[in-house]
């Protein structure tokens, strides 16, 4: 059942408030989508960045805090995104948000659901042994936000080819995420860095941000920008699928997000003195570039074997 026009306008306007405030980079490539999409793609992030600050006891993605309850509040999420999957009213400007967006695309509940078990891991304090474990982590608390805004860009839900590119972008913005936040992690007791990589790099557990292993740390962060630019050139070919004013917003949005974990790399040891940032300048270079990409040609070449491919 579709939201009173009155009704769904006040969702759609806080939405865009709260795109605003939370991320400079998805507000610009968004006015990219044409006016229906850029709407549900604002309503769509307005629950993600919601659930993620309840978890993280933050504002928009500011100042994150270590929480007590953290369990119990990623209970009260899953059980308001229940209700809204199933149309009904929250009361709850996010869910209710997430209620709209996914009764007008028939967005499928597994990917809301995946996603919540993304912010659980988090509230369980989680922490990856593996390069396996370290994917399905990103899958869950970024691949399955790619899936979703593909829906709403139009694709099919049973397109697994074009949902697999899609997850790939998210996998490329939490792998540059992550090289980014490594020392804000670090601060409130969080270290997405695989064990297994710690230990082959001779790092012990909890002691990657101290000065003697800086140089190690870096070879590290280097890898996880290495990934991130591996999926974000996946992504891009899956762009080719999507309708014109869609693949303009995508290919800017992965050119400036790539340029966080670029910068990571090319700080070295340096890139956690100062949080790495894209200028606005160069946020508007991405939109010029992409505009011009959208009307190139692409290959439509086999998904690389090497990257990890999300659960089905």
């Amino acid at each position: 059942m579709a939201a009173p026009a009155s009704d769904r306008a006040a969702l759609v306007a806080a939405a865009r408030e709260s795109i605003a405030r939370g991320s400079k980079s998805f507000a610009l490539a968004s006015h990219l989508f044409d006016p229906e999409t850029r709407e549900r793609a604002w309503l769509l992030y307005a629950w993600c960045r919601a659930c993620d600050d309840i978890v993280d006891g933050q504002d928009h993605g500011h100042n994150a805090t270590t929480v007590d309850d953290a369990e119990a509040r990623v209970a009260i999420i899953a059980e308001k995104t229940t209700a809204a999957l199933a149309g009904r009213s929250v009361g709850d400007m996010p869910f209710d948000a997430l209620r709209v967006v996914a009764a007008e695309t028939r967005l499928p509940a597994r990917f809301a659901h995946d996603l919540v078990t993304g912010f659980r891991l988090d509230a369980e304090d989680w922490r990856p042994r593996s390069e396996d474990d370290l994917y399905r982590y990103c899958y869950h608390v970024a691949g399955t936000v790619g899936c979703m805004m593909a829906v709403i860009m139009g694709v099919d839900p049973a397109d697994d080819d074009t949902l697999d590119r899609a997850c790939d972008l998210g996998l490329a913005f939490q792998l540059a995420n992550i090289a980014r936040d490594i020392e804000e992690d670090d601060r409130i007791g969080r270290c997405y860095l695989p064990d297994e990589w710690l230990a082959e790099m001779d790092t012990p557990p909890g002691q990657h941000m101290k000065p003697p292993f800086r140089d190690r740390l870096v070879v590290l962060a280097r890898r996880l920008a290495d990934r991130a630019a591996l999926h974000e050139a996946s992504a891009r070919v899956g762009a080719a699928k999507l309708p014109p004013r869609a693949r303009w917003a995508v290919l800017a949005a992965a050119g400036i997000y790539g340029d966080i974990a670029r910068e990571v790399a090319k700080r070295g040891a340096h890139a956690w003195d100062h949080r790495v940032t894209t200028s606005k300048g160069a946020k508007l270079a991405w939109v010029a570039k992409a505009a011009v990409a959208v009307r190139r040609p692409v290959a439509d070449t086999p998904r690389d074997r090497i990257l990890w491919t999300r659960p089905r």
